[in-house]
């Protein structure tokens, strides 16, 4: 009606014989102009969604996970669950553990990565079956000796000492281990379900230099017939990072599919995870930097051998700092731990490191995203305080499994393990590709075993009007970036600010609040951290004098092994601008949320099994998320 009125207004009466020609071509050409305009202006204006294309989804799963097919987890009972155990059970299956408990997820997992011990992959049980693939090698008649002097002892050994001496201790043929390796990458492909459930095919490559833990977990984005071209590069060959690095770059480049690097939590490195200095004791160099960033763009800051975000040597004024730390020696036991090496082991130490290497060498070789897995050998992939399997199968539920230690009292004591951790993924769909991207631009984050939903952005455009906008995810990527993202150059008089959400697990505990914690080289070259209260639940403040926000209190019936959810929040949003902020300063930005306290998993066992808690242990819990930094480069 509208466009006949306009018409009209022209001395044209619209519907009649009255129109000529000329004036009827005009009035075509008015009716298709304003048409066209209403439909561009419907488009852009309109439908808010066209056009964007940002991750909308968290992904939860598990990037560190050993089965039968590693020669640890085999020696130590894990006889039977396979890889494609695994991934039953990461989708949802019931299963029974190796004491014939049944066992099940709540909720199943969105990824697996099975990251079996490259070292011997498969070999222990195709050993012990007469597989040929393995018996009729070398390295087979060499472990029919073993059993013959009855002293299968031996076999397990030859898996860590073929690491130091593999001219005596003798790896797997190169037909052995590609034979092997194509039947881990074709069950990979066989689980893997694109939109519902993503089955990545990686290992573990196990350096370990005089006991120093230097592990890193390796994924491929590719199918097999990709990823199955080249078998794993094992520490048989070298246990120098570089190393690996040059095999992947070698993958890549022959095979023109993608790969990368997980270095495991290095809280049992003993200074080696985040060194001054490369294997053959070199300064590391612009070189080193380049390659570990590219190679390793995420971190495993938490997994079930403790935590490694931060230490309260290193941080004596976080109050949080001293969370479920394992920092007595190495994985070796073979050396006790010193406070000069923990700033090369734990996350946020790290972090500030590469600040001061960027500066000096113009590459961050410590630039990562974080995430938490699990380390477990069990197959079975369960974190939650009351649903832990623990690590090895002594180590599942049962009476005494507190006071044992794990492998046979040889390593630590089973309750200092921890029921940690996930990796969480924000990506537009669940399929290899997608979160391989994402971990690459590490848009991901880490938690100690619960499901938290965590959104993080920084920008110089933001006002606190902005975290209350239903739209408040169109504002942060357009204004800013994501968690994992970079900010430069800032303009002249706007500080750093930061859009903050987090939800509870929607099966888990309220949360207690939200921190930034900003890491930052100053002025003299000195490496700085702080940390920020930036959000808390239950009307809490901060208390001027003390610079500490109360604490949440605790719901914990530890008779019961039982908690309410009658403190704390369901979430909590907060936009921060950082008060300190200096243009001139290179720093990082990365956000903890904690959630308030519930039964640790050793309270749990304690009134299940009727069994008492150590007088050591932990008994209460407090878990948290931790996401990937934004960094702040002048």
């Amino acid at each position: 009606m509208r466009k006949a009125q306009e018409i009209e207004m022209l001395g044209l009466k619209v519907g009649t014989g009255f129109l000529t020609k000329g004036l009827a071509t005009f009035a075509l050409f008015v009716f298709a102009a304003q048409a066209a305009a209403d439909s561009a202006d419907a488009s852009a204006a309109y439908s808010k969604p066209v056009g964007q294309d940002y991750p909308q989804n968290v992904y939860w799963g598990d990037t560190h996970l050993h089965t039968r097919n590693s020669a640890d987890a085999y020696s130590l009972g894990n006889l039977n669950l396979t890889p494609a155990d695994a991934y039953r059970f990461a989708r949802g299956q019931t299963y029974r553990a190796h004491d014939g408990r049944p066992i099940r997820l709540r909720r199943p997992l969105d990824f697996l990565v099975v990251s079996d011990h490259a070292e011997y992959l498969g070999g222990f049980y195709r050993f012990d079956v007469d597989d040929p693939v393995v018996t009729s090698t070398a390295t087979g008649s060499q472990w029919n000796d073993y059993l013959a002097d009855d002293d299968r002892g031996q076999m397990f050994a030859a898996f860590v000492n073929s690491m130091d001496d593999p001219e005596t201790h003798l790896p797997f043929p190169a037909g052995t281990q590609k034979l092997i390796w194509e039947d881990v990458a074709q069950t990979a492909d066989e689980y893997n379900d694109p939109g519902r459930f993503t089955a990545f095919t990686g290992y573990e490559w196990t350096s370990m230099i005089e006991g120093n833990n230097l592990h890193r977990v390796v994924i491929y984005r590719d199918s097999a017939d990709k990823a199955s071209q080249l078998p794993p590069f094992t520490s048989q060959t070298s246990k120098d990072p570089r190393d690996l690095w040059r095999a992947l770059a070698e993958y890549e480049s022959l095979t023109g599919g993608e790969v990368m690097a997980i270095a495991h939590n290095g809280n049992l490195s003993n200074g080696m995870m985040f060194p001054s200095e490369s294997v053959d004791g070199q300064p590391i160099d612009a070189n080193y930097a380049a390659a570990r960033s590219r190679w390793e763009p995420v971190y495993e800051v938490t997994q079930v051998k403790g935590d490694g975000e931060a230490h309260p040597t290193l941080s004596p004024d976080d109050e949080f700092a001293d969370f479920e730390n394992w920092d007595a020696d190495n994985i070796g036991r073979s050396e006790d731990k010193e406070d000069a090496m923990l700033a090369h082991e734990y996350a946020r130490g790290a972090l500030k490191l590469g600040l001061a290497y960027e500066k000096v060498l113009g590459a961050n070789p410590f630039k990562f995203g974080m995430i938490g897995s699990t380390d477990g050998h069990n197959t079975l992939s369960a974190t939650e305080e009351d649903n832990f399997i623990g690590k090895f199968p002594e180590s599942e539920p049962g009476p005494e499994r507190m006071t044992n230690a794990m492998a046979n009292d040889a390593l630590w004591q089973n309750w200092r393990l921890v029921a940690s951790g996930y990796a969480a993924i924000w990506a537009r769909e669940n399929t290899r590709e997608a979160l391989f991207d994402a971990m690459k631009r590490r848009e991901v984050y880490a938690t100690t075993g619960s499901r938290i939903q965590v959104r993080f952005f920084g920008g110089f455009g933001y006002d606190a009007r902005d975290i209350n906008r239903p739209d408040y995810l169109d504002v942060g990527y357009q204004k800013g970036v994501p968690m994992g993202g970079d900010l430069t150059k800032a303009p002249e008089g706007h500080s750093a600010g930061f859009l903050i959400t987090a939800a509870k697990d929607p099966d888990g505990a309220n949360l207690d609040r939200i921190q930034v914690v900003k890491g930052w080289q100053d002025a003299a070259g000195n490496l700085q951290e702080k940390v920020f209260d930036v959000a808390a639940s239950d009307g809490r403040v901060v208390d001027p004098k003390t610079g500490k926000l109360p604490p949440v209190g605790s719901s914990v019936n530890l008779e019961t092994a039982t908690y309410l959810n009658t403190i704390g929040a369901r979430d909590l949003a907060a936009y921060w601008q950082d008060p300190d902020f200096d243009p001139q300063e290179r720093a990082f930005y990365y956000v903890r949320v904690l959630e308030i306290p519930r039964p640790r998993w050793t309270t749990v066992d304690a009134v299940f099994f009727g069994s008492k808690v150590p007088e050591d242990a932990p008994k209460t819990i407090q878990d948290r998320a931790y996401t990937s930094p934004i960094w702040y480069t002048p």
